[in-house]
């Protein structure tokens, strides 16, 4: 019986520069799409439930760290090596400036949490962008697992992954490393 192969299909891979010239030339939904490792994500598919934790999120984190310093969908800056090609879109992220101070990506050292709430995408969050947001140095990753409903709390990124990964029940208080004297119960929220 003659071995099968497997054929490979060639991929494009997308740099940050064409993934902004694709919305620049008016690309339908190209504003939809996220840059991750040179391949574009669509983020059309969101769920009811993302939207309603997206928004009970953020108004905590407004609350904890001021309305100005908290960003919802906005791209950011990763590591030096993966910028070429990765232009993440996290849900959420509390910076150490204010939005408006902001004329280009905030950089991995300016982030004070970042939050991916997840719903159908657990899995990539929790593997793919958690590897791309620790060799960015990013301290406090947290990935809302809606379906398990647990929080990911990932943290000491050391030599491109995180060393501390906790999870925690909606039910738990969690304390973000940038604001140990706030903390949020999803339960309660």
């Amino acid at each position: 019986m003659p071995s099968e192969s497997v054929l490979e299909v060639p991929r494009k891979i997308w740099t940050r520069e064409e993934a902004h010239t694709l919305a620049e030339l008016g690309f339908p939904n190209a504003t939809k799409l996220e840059l991750v490792e040179g391949e574009l994500i669509d983020h059309m598919g969101k769920q009811r439930p993302h939207s309603i934790w997206q928004h009970l999120t953020l108004a905590w984190l407004q609350t904890a760290f001021g309305v100005e310093h908290v960003q919802m969908k906005a791209p950011i800056d990763v590591s030096a090596a993966d910028n070429p090609l990765s232009e993440p879109e996290p849900d959420l992220i509390v910076t150490s400036r204010r939005s408006r101070e902001y004329d280009t990506n905030p950089a991995p050292e300016e982030i004070r949490l970042l939050i991916e709430v997840s719903d159908s995408t657990v899995n990539y969050d929790l593997r793919r962008k958690a590897a791309l947001y620790a060799r960015a140095g990013i301290a406090d990753y947290w990935v809302v697992d809606i379906p398990a409903k647990l929080v990911h709390v990932h943290r000491r990124p050391a030599n491109g992954a995180y060393t501390s990964i906790t999870k925690h029940s909606f039910k738990s208080e969690i304390k973000p490393l940038a604001k140990p004297d706030s903390a949020i119960c999803l339960e309660k929220l």
